[in-house]
């Protein structure tokens, strides 16, 4: 019998800068590597028939890193939507963006509303990115929207509703690289039965390899949602 494939991956690409910081390069060559490996981790998902995949690229607490960082950050961002957007769409996957696009650079939001319209309606894989992203501020976002369009009977199933997640399924396996063991402000609502996995590899070293250990921990488990 075929063994199971979770639905949803989430992961927390974590450890790029110290990933250069041990081969004595700067964080942003840290940071072009990680995008290398999150476009290898996409195709890989795709070949193992994952049907959504949400990954942490940029936090709400992000913006405290040195305004150097960060420009780079928004430029590589940009870049890499422009060169991933053809690629996305020929392999029918779709584009989402889980957080505040309001407060990213105009040039970036333009490349990533043509991509999401791009790739609208691909139906292989869901590629959430979670860009200018926080898990408190999402909830309390969509508790706000709820009071503003339905009255102030707030249920679970409503909140849900109004979450960047609404529609898809929560995820099955969170990954998080780089050693630490916390969520880090990442789809606190959806998480709350995910089976958690942590790494001591940094996010640059993910491969297919990695992929497949952590699919095989979630393999071996016994998800029981509280029952």
């Amino acid at each position: 019998m075929e063994e199971k494939i979770p639905r949803h991956i989430a992961i927390i690409l974590d450890g790029n800068r110290r990933w250069a910081r041990k081969r004595g390069m700067p964080a942003t060559a840290g940071h072009r590597w990680g995008a290398k490996a999150l476009e290898k981790t996409i195709e890989n998902c795709l070949k193992r028939k994952i049907k959504f995949l949400t990954v942490y690229v940029f936090s709400t607490e992000n913006w405290q890193r040195s305004p150097a960082e960060v420009k780079a950050l928004m430029a590589l961002f940009e870049e890499y939507i422009k060169k991933l957007a053809p690629k996305l769409h020929k392999n029918k996957i779709s584009l989402n963006i889980f957080g505040q696009m309001k407060d990213l650079p105009e040039s970036l939001r333009q490349e990533l509303a043509k991509t999401i319209k791009l790739t609208k309606n691909n139906k292989k894989l869901v590629l959430n990115l979670a860009l200018n992203y926080g898990g408190r501020a999402e909830i309390a976002q969509a508790v706000k929207n709820i009071v503003k369009n339905s009255g102030p009977k707030i249920t679970p199933a409503l909140i849900e509703k109004n979450l960047y997640s609404s529609g898809m399924p929560d995820p099955d396996l969170v990954i998080r690289t780089g050693g630490e063991k916390r969520l880090s402000n990442f789809l606190l609502w959806q998480v709350a039965y995910s089976e958690l996995y942590f790494i001591d590899i940094y996010w640059p070293d993910f491969n297919a390899r990695e992929l497949d250990k952590a699919i095989k921990e979630w393999q071996r488990r016994q998800r029981r949602f509280g029952k």
